[in-house]
């Protein structure tokens, strides 16, 4: 059989097992680039290329450094002196809280910051007698949007730097996803206040005790001292940059302080790293090498092109693929749409002619416009729960996000990355 139909029968099944989740995501891309070895599609050292791509090995020490920002109590830390500053009045909390969860997952886990915040917000709610469902649905759009503000923020971002990098380009800055991240967080907060918390129930929180006793990791002050301190190396590290020292050495260096200062301990280490994330780009990356080297993608791209027509504008091409891509994401995980739909966003831009950049950013911020489902990323279903709210209240909130996100990647990505320079 041809090399380019296997490779989209693989990409095929792929798509087919991330919507699903018959099988767990890693071992379904594991599974894509263990075939493409055997049917002879790809070298064995192109199988197993992604576990030594510099860019991975960075993902695993940023989740190292993210878990002692998490584990070390920080996160409550900064929660407190939130409530203390701005008081529990719905509106003023509701600011407070969701420009500290935005920054705070810019840099750690958004799975982690909403576990981490969320006993904190349910305990206010319950001493305040005010809402839940509003505090909690803006906390769950927070850590979504925040993460969109650096390169490490998000599994989709990471993946799109060591995509580009792979495909010989050079890659997204650290902050570089700010430029499109920021506007976006701004909207999102601004939306939440003046509309979005009008859309939701008005219910007490549900199993108040239960998330009030549980996931309170307090720290020494010491512990939390020093994880602010590696972060900031760290951080200052990847935007500066060390000479002779590249960007995952950085990562490194910063997970081995994490455990050599004890703020954190080694299995917490460990369990901080998401090796789901780890296992699914590596068994991903050989996918997109294969669709570049059977022409499969190109296949692919030719198809899309043809649907947008023979010479189709900068917005065009923006709005198709992210229609695509937000579509995608609401009911499969962002890194599995990013993953799925980055190798063929090259594959289009290189059929165009265009730079990918502008393609590529489109790609990645529409997969983490997730919010119009509880199921599209783990922050939203960590509230559904405590917040008594149904599947039709993330409609009304997440639809709307999801129109306004549209409209700003429309606008701006193609000016900040001009399709033709």
């Amino acid at each position: 059989m041809d090399p380019a139909i296997i490779t989209l029968v693989v990409l095929g099944a792929v798509a087919f097992l991330f919507i699903t989740e018959l099988i767990p995501m890693a071992i379904t891309a594991l599974c894509a680039a263990v075939t493409l070895g055997l049917t002879g599609v790809l070298t064995l050292n192109e199988v197993f290329s992604g576990f030594s791509n510099s860019t991975v090995i960075l993902f695993a020490g940023m989740f190292v450094v993210g878990a002692a920002m998490l584990e070390s109590g920080l996160a409550q830390t900064i929660g407190r002196f939130v409530v203390r500053f701005v008081g529990v009045k719905e509106g003023p909390l509701m600011v407070a809280l969701m420009l500290v969860t935005i920054v705070m997952s810019a840099f750690a886990s958004n799975t982690g910051t909403v576990a981490c915040l969320m006993p904190m917000v349910i305990g206010v709610c319950v001493s305040a007698k005010i809402s839940a469902a509003p505090l909690l649905m803006a906390l769950a759009v927070a850590a979504n949007v925040g993460c969109d503000l650096t390169m490490v923020g998000t599994p989709p971002n990471m993946l799109a730097v060591a995509s580009l990098e792979h495909a010989g380009f050079e890659p997204f800055g650290f902050f570089e996803f700010a430029i499109i991240g920021g506007p976006i967080a701004l909207c999102a907060v601004l939306f939440m206040v003046f509309a979005g918390r009008k859309m939701l129930p008005h219910t007490k929180p549900r199993m108040a005790g239960e998330w009030a006793d549980n996931g309170q990791n307090v720290g020494s002050i010491r512990q939390q001292i020093q994880a602010v301190a590696i972060l900031a190396l760290v951080v200052a590290g990847l935007i500066v940059g060390i000479p002779g020292v590249p960007p995952s050495l950085v990562a490194v260096i910063g997970a081995l302080l994490c455990v050599l200062s004890r703020t954190i301990t080694e299995k917490q280490a460990y369990d901080g790293i998401d090796w789901v994330t780890i296992f699914l780009f590596a068994g991903m990356l050989p996918l997109a090498t294969a669709l570049q080297k059977t022409g499969a993608g190109q296949m692919v791209a030719d198809f899309v092109v043809g649907l947008m027509g023979s010479e189709p504008s900068g917005m065009t091409i923006m709005a198709v693929l992210f229609i695509l891509s937000c579509g995608l994401t609401q009911f499969m995980p962002n890194t599995a749409t990013a993953a799925l739909l980055i190798p063929i966003g090259l594959s289009i831009s290189a059929r165009l002619g265009v730079s990918p950049y502008a393609v590529v950013m489109g790609i990645t911020i529409a997969a983490s416009c997730s919010f119009a489902t509880p199921v599209a990323t783990p922050p939203n279903t960590l509230i559904l729960s405590p917040s008594g709210m149904k599947f039709k209240h993330y409609l009304y909130v997440g639809l709307p996000l999801c129109l306004i996100c549209f409209i700003l990647c429309v606008a701006i990505v193609p000016v900040a990355w001009p399709f033709r320079p």
